[in-house]
């Protein structure tokens, strides 16, 4: 399962602990024991030897795998006693002054890191004094992702203006959240009042956001397994090709799809299968100049028809009395 920088941050910190006391640890073993793929954790062992006690380049971390074991080289060499330049010091204050800032933060993570600050900057001394005068701040989902934790803690409703890219407009519901997870982006599961049915929703297409005094009451559902995606389309289920232009290209961030190839035009022409292809004429028609169904034929004529008795139908409302 895809996680978002804090998570991941979070996992990698915890990932090196893990190896330092199983040396030559199966790479299986620890991605079970970590929740992710294989795949992923490769990803961050990519990443782990590019870290390290220097911000110079020295000190690595020697970390290296066969792909059957992971094998790290030199745990007594980094945990030897820290020393940082005054230019180190300022750069680890700023960015964990920052951090501690993240409206996604976990409540304990946060508490924990402004005392890890608070013990550097007495280790620093008067080098900690250049930090003050610098700032970082971020910009992103993380004012909806805290009200939405917020929510879940407490157990009340959410009222909620939610962006949908294949209807192209704002709307508005009311939801009792059940769950915060990560998978490439941010999302929120709920209990949607409106439809009367499980429904998620991304957290970076909700416009506005306000927590109610009615308390949540979501029914008792089993969670689903996102562990092979969001959506997760059947190999048996038909395939679709889609052909979109450049303003088109979002349909490859929303629907899930087997393949995307880029065409001469800044387009898409996109693969992907769902249960229900008559599903896709709306899409057909939301896209309009921007897009096509290409396959199957019988699909693409179905859509092709209601688009020309939609404009017909424009055409005639249209018309003087």
């Amino acid at each position: 399962m895809a996680a978002n920088a804090i998570d991941q941050t979070r996992r990698m910190l915890s990932l090196v602990t893990y190896l330092r006391e199983r040396p030559g640890a199966r790479v299986g073993d620890v991605a079970r024991a970590f929740g992710v793929t294989e795949d992923e954790l490769i990803s961050d062992l990519d990443v782990l030897p590019l870290c390290g006690t220097s911000f110079r380049g020295g000190d690595l971390l020697d970390i290296d795998t066969d792909g059957e074991r992971i094998w790290w080289h030199n745990p007594d060499d980094v945990a030897a006693p820290l020393r940082l330049a005054a230019d180190e010091a300022t750069a680890l204050l700023v960015a964990a002054r920052a951090v501690a800032t993240l409206p996604g933060l976990r409540e304990g993570d946060r508490e924990a890191l402004v005392r890890a600050t608070a013990k550097l900057e007495a280790a620093a001394g008067e080098a900690a004094g250049a930090s003050d005068r610098l700032s970082v701040t971020f910009e992103s989902e993380g004012g909806v992702f805290a009200e939405v934790d917020r929510a879940i803690s407490e157990r009340r409703r959410l009222w909620l203006k939610y962006y949908s890219p294949a209807r192209d407009e704002l709307a508005e519901r009311e939801v009792d959240p059940i769950r915060l997870f990560a998978l490439g982006h941010t999302y929120m599961e709920a209990w949607c009042l409106r439809s009367e049915a499980r429904r998620t929703f991304r957290l970076d297409r909700v416009a506005e956001i306000r927590i109610l005094d009615e308390a949540a009451a979501p029914p008792e559902l089993e969670l689903r397994d996102l562990s092979e995606g969001l959506v997760q389309p059947s190999a048996d289920d038909p395939e679709v090709v889609i052909e979109v232009g450049p303003s088109g290209r979002w349909v490859a961030e929303y629907y899930p799809h087997d393949s995307a190839q880029d065409t001469p035009d800044g387009g898409l022409r996109i693969t992907l299968r769902t249960p229900d292809p008559a599903s896709l004429r709306r899409l057909a028609l939301r896209l309009g100049r921007d897009g096509r169904i290409v396959s199957p034929p019988e699909l693409a004529e179905s859509a092709q028809r209601a688009a020309t008795d939609a404009l017909a139908a424009y055409e005639e409302q249209g018309e003087p009395v």
